[in-house]
């Protein structure tokens, strides 16, 4: 097939929407930390950013989609992206291989920024540039080669249409890991550490709904009626999770707006991975039951005492779960040309649970072995005098306001 001009179009607007969905957390973030930290968690959201451009040209994306090797992991043949240039993608025929890097870029940076969720307030800047370049390379790069790239979960025959095992699952889990290695932040459990800004919060969580349009229609790789679908089943899914998350928390006492767009998130989260496979019908679902499971999630870790900061686990990791499992249920003929469960295809669905359950403890323990390492050899941690006084300040030497 030819390089189409319409569809290479729109996969560059789909590049720059996505793009923006990094400053997006980064502002979502902001808003759910203490003002004496705001400016270091929206800097790490563009800092990933950074790292991750660098990584992927370096060797990240050809360790993702390079010659397969063993079904784990690409080769080298687009080390400094030698050999990618204006000529046909060697997966999108359609688009040239330049702007089909890009797009996969700005997923591996938005994917970094989430994992920032379990190390805001007390992580050391140095720590965390390490820590990520080296999350990129063994925990994101591999999985986005098992799934997208001819990996062993591809050839077992999971879906995955705009990354909710790659992207979603491989942030939350791996969130976790490092949240349990890094330890609460001080004081907490002893007095309540609230949001400063929640409006930011919800200016950071409307882009993120932007630029998701972005994120799954421009996984079509193309200008056509499969990307309008999933232009619709994400507004669709997002839109059943901000209101069952609003639901569920109007049940405990106030309706909760924050709580609200909150939702809407874990909605677009789990629509991720199966945009492409279903309809509006069980997009509503999919959302509904996200909007519910992920303010049960954040409700547990909360109940347990666990300081994941901005609930990148509760969220983005239980979404994503669900989602990958849910594709194998609601894909339908109607949308793509595979089936789910409730059409009588059991083997896509048992497929998906094998999909997703390997890219969880995948992430989780390789994120758990990595920030054990650089914890061990350089401390994840800021000291207590520099927490107290705050990130703003000790690490960038700027206040957010005056």
């Amino acid at each position: 097939m030819p390089i189409n001009s319409g569809d290479t179009a729109w996969v560059l607007v789909s590049t720059a929407m996505v793009m923006l969905m990094t400053p997006g957390v980064g502002l979502f973030y902001g808003g759910l930390v203490r003002s004496k930290t705001v400016v270091s968690m929206i800097g790490l959201s563009f800092l990933a950013f950074a790292l991750a451009s660098i990584q992927w040209v370096l060797f990240g994306y050809s360790l993702s989609f390079g010659s397969d090797i063993s079904g784990f992991i690409g080769g080298l043949d687009f080390l400094a992206l030698s050999g990618v240039g204006l000529g046909e993608a060697p997966l999108a025929s359609n688009i040239p291989h330049l702007i089909y890097v890009a797009f996969q870029l700005v997923f591996a940076a938005v994917t970094l920024a989430i994992l920032t969720s379990a190390v805001a307030e007390r992580v050391k800047l140095s720590s965390f540039i390490v820590l990520a370049l080296l999350w990129t390379t063994l925990v994101y790069d591999p999985l986005a080669h098992w799934v997208w790239a001819g990996g062993w979960l591809a050839q077992m025959g999971a879906l995955d249409f705009a990354g909710g095992t790659v992207v979603h699952i491989s942030s939350g889990f791996s969130a976790l890991a490092i949240a349990l290695v890094i330890g609460k932040r001080m004081g907490y459990g002893s007095y309540v550490m609230e949001p400063h800004n929640i409006p930011m919060a919800m200016i950071g969580a409307g882009l993120l709904w932007f630029g998701w349009f972005g994120f799954n229609a421009g996984s079509a790789l193309a200008a056509n009626g499969l990307a309008a679908s999933a232009l619709l089943v994400t507004n669709t899914s997002a839109a059943a999770g901000a209101l069952t998350w609003l639901a569920a928390s109007w049940l405990k006492g106030k309706p909760s707006a924050l709580g609200m767009v909150s939702g809407g998130i874990a909605g677009l989260v789990a629509i991720t991975p199966a945009a492409g496979y279903v309809d509006v019908t069980g997009a509503i679902v999919i959302g509904a039951v996200a909007g519910v499971l992920c303010y049960m999630a954040l409700l547990f870790r909360v109940g347990h005492g666990l300081d994941e900061s901005c609930d990148a686990w509760a969220v983005h990791g239980m979404g994503g779960l669900w989602g990958a499992i849910a594709t194998g249920i609601f894909a339908t003929a109607s949308v793509s040309s595979y089936t789910g469960l409730i059409y009588g295809n059991f083997n896509q669905f048992a497929v998906q649970i094998m999909a997703a359950g390997a890219s969880v403890v995948y992430a989780f323990v390789m994120t758990l072995i990595l920030a054990k390492i650089v914890d061990s050899v350089m401390g994840l941690r800021v000291t207590e005098e520099e927490e107290y006084v705050g990130l703003d300040i000790a690490q960038h030497g700027e206040k957010a306001y005056a």
